[in-house]
């Protein structure tokens, strides 16, 4: 069989040393499925990618993480750091490296590229689509990714694999493990994150609630329509600990306002859960709104860079997504039947079954 190499970027380093040390574990090997390979730049930005030893009859698991804000380079002397379309411009470097020499070439991106530009606008470019053409034309394999924002924007490469994976099971049961849920209900922050938020309820076979969010369509923002006010629809919140759900935590200030409207509704405890905790901005803003008690913690994953000035909060609890993920990619290579890799569910729910005495 062909030999499993994770080529991880800068990006991904943290990550890929967790993902190595589990590939290990699971085949029961000692040594590295890490790949070797060299990053560089010039001193004008450009940049150029080395892979350090032989790819003959290897399959590459490329990962980077396009959402990591605190990787730098030196360009015309300064410190600059890197944003998504440089990370982005890095994995085409690395699978031209690889130079054909590999025999399969599958791209790991947990945050996927350009999600966010999705859908095709007047005027406006379709960055996501684009992107995943660009690596289908460069003859890569498959696609992984994590809880795509549109799953759907896969269309625009129907003939190559693409595996939108969801790690909402993992945060479920961290969740579970360390808190005690009182009459649950499961809200969802807008119209668009409902599949998400009924996945939640159906596992914890409770209610789901959804704020439609009205805009300001007459004025655009930082690239969007203001949200005038969060309009409620569902049951009464009140004594109830409500968990809020979306796919990921930008600037944070949507979902807060949620959680002060759902406080202010009664609810019991509010809890915050994104797969991808971004905190682009607003970081203050959390640690007002939870010494305010808006809010009773915040569940993420490893996925996407987190500093550690927030990890160390305490109001902010880390899901390690690094052993499923090895699951994944060992499962990919040995190109075993992936439906196993929601046996995880069941054991969520058997948590579930314990708690409530069942």
């Amino acid at each position: 069989m062909n030999k499993l190499k994770l080529a991880a970027l800068k990006s991904a380093k943290y990550l890929s040393l967790k993902i190595n040390e589990e590939l290990k574990n699971i085949n029961q090997v000692d040594e590295d499925f890490l790949l070797n390979i060299n990053e560089s730049r010039f001193s004008n930005g450009e940049g150029k990618i080395r892979i350090e030893e032989s790819i003959d009859n290897s399959n590459l698991f490329i990962l980077s993480d396009v959402g990591n804000y605190d990787v730098t380079f030196q360009m015309r002397g300064r410190e600059h750091y890197m944003g998504p379309d440089e990370h982005f411009e890095d994995i085409k470097r690395l699978i031209a490296a690889a130079g054909g020499n590999a025999s399969g070439l599958n791209v790991i991106m947990p945050l996927l590229y350009e999600s966010r530009q999705h859908r095709w606008r007047r005027g406006e470019s379709l960055d996501c689509a684009i992107a995943l053409q660009d690596l289908e034309h460069m003859n890569v394999d498959s696609i992984i990714t994590f809880d795509a924002h549109d799953p759907s924007v896969c269309n625009a490469i129907p003939r190559l694999p693409f595996y939108n994976f969801y790690p909402t099971h993992l945060i479920l049961d961290n969740m579970l493990e360390k808190e005690e849920l009182n009459e649950a209900l499961v809200i969802s922050p807008d119209m668009g994150a409902m599949q998400r938020a009924r996945f939640y309820a159906d596992m914890l076979k409770c209610d789901v609630g959804v704020f439609y969010k009205r805009r300001d369509l007459s004025k655009v923002v930082n690239g969007k329509n203001p949200i005038v006010e969060h309009m409620y629809m569902g049951v009464d919140p009140k004594g109830k600990d409500a968990i809020v759900v979306d796919d990921m935590i930008a600037s944070g200030s949507s979902i807060l306002e949620v959680a002060e409207s759902l406080k202010e509704r009664g609810a019991r405890k509010v809890y915050l859960v994104a797969t991808f905790a971004l905190f682009t901005e607003g970081i203050e803003r959390f640690k007002s709104a939870f010494d305010a008690g808006l809010f009773n913690g915040v569940y993420s994953t490893n996925l996407s860079y987190v500093p550690e000035s927030i990890k160390n909060e305490e109001w902010f609890r880390e899901v390690d997504c690094s052993p499923y993920m090895a699951e994944i990619i060992n499962s990919l290579h040995k190109k075993e039947n992936i439906d196993e890799l929601w046996k995880v569910k069941s054991h969520v729910l058997k948590r579930i079954e314990k708690k409530r005495g069942l």
